[in-house]
């Protein structure tokens, strides 16, 4: 690691990143002009993913069934549009300080459609979306997990993430190797829409994953923690807090009880479910 990088990332950390990582802009040669880091940025050269946690306890209100506005504010808008989005901007204020141009790009989902016209004909209308979950793949900080959804490490799902956008020529991260999801089913056999319709492949910058082919039609019909996209209806819902989500969070801090550092399980009582109907079922803790 070069001694910029090594500054930038103890810098990051310094301001409470959970998360950083680092992809070169040759990671995303597979992906089309209208989702490319370079249409933004023509002369981007890295591409830093930031992310933060959603801390456990977060979830806790939704998992009892009894507190939803607290995922709502601390999971969800205030996490990305105000804690992230200052961990964000002050990042690429510090590679600025050191005379690299720093382009900050929030979290929006892809499938967004463009709201205006090219101003050339070989550009792509705006606004061009960077996938930023793809990106965290792309540096290396995590997998798409069977669920559909990306798990690292350190946190599984729990996590949000934001980009930078730079021509500083930064030491790469290496991409994840070690699998996160080891595809224990849980996510899938919890739903109580039948949301999960299968498996499939996925590659993202040579890295193949084995993910459920989700209806998201469903999803953005659950009532047990999913939420609407709130920028765009064409964008997926959020799932995060949704019973699939926790259920991954429950089952990787049990095989992971050692390194999670948690002096309590998550999921200490049965798992409450409503169907289509409304009807509300216990799912018995495994």
């Amino acid at each position: 690691m070069d001694q910029l990088t090594r500054d930038f990332v103890a810098f990051a950390k310094e301001k409470r990143a959970d998360l950083i990582g680092i992809a070169p802009i040759e990671r995303f040669d597979d992906v089309p002009a209208n989702h490319h880091p370079r249409s933004i940025f023509p002369e981007t050269r890295s591409v830093v993913v930031i992310g933060k946690r959603i801390t456990r306890g977060t979830l806790r209100g939704v998992e009892e069934g009894t507190q939803f506005d607290i995922y709502g504010q601390y999971g969800l808008a205030w996490l990305k549009d105000r804690m992230l989005a200052v961990t964000t901007i002050t990042l690429a204020t510090w590679l600025e300080d050191h005379r690299w141009e720093a382009c900050p790009i929030q979290d929006l989902d892809a499938r967004i459609p463009p709201s205006g016209v090219a101003v050339r004909p070989d550009l792509p209308a705006p606004n061009v979306m960077i996938d930023v979950r793809q990106a965290a793949v792309r540096a290396g900080l995590g997998e798409v997990g069977l669920g559909g959804e990306i798990l690292t490490p350190e946190f599984g799902p729990r996590q949000r993430f934001q980009l930078i956008l730079t021509d500083a020529a930064l030491t790469p991260t290496p991409m994840l190797t070690a699998p996160v999801c080891d595809r224990c089913g849980a996510c899938v056999q919890s739903c109580p829409l039948d949301a999960f319709k299968g498996e499939k492949a996925l590659t993202i910058a040579g890295k193949t994953m084995t993910v459920a082919d989700i209806d998201y039609g469903a999803c953005r019909r659950c009532t047990n923690g999913a939420r609407a996209n709130g920028d765009h209806a064409a964008g997926l819902p959020d799932r995060l807090a949704a019973v699939c989500m926790r259920s991954c969070v429950h089952h990787l801090d049990e095989i992971r009880a050692g390194d999670a550092g948690f002096e309590q399980p998550f999921r200490k009582r049965d798992a409450w479910t409503r169907n289509a109907q409304g009807e509300v079922t216990l799912q018995p803790r495994a």
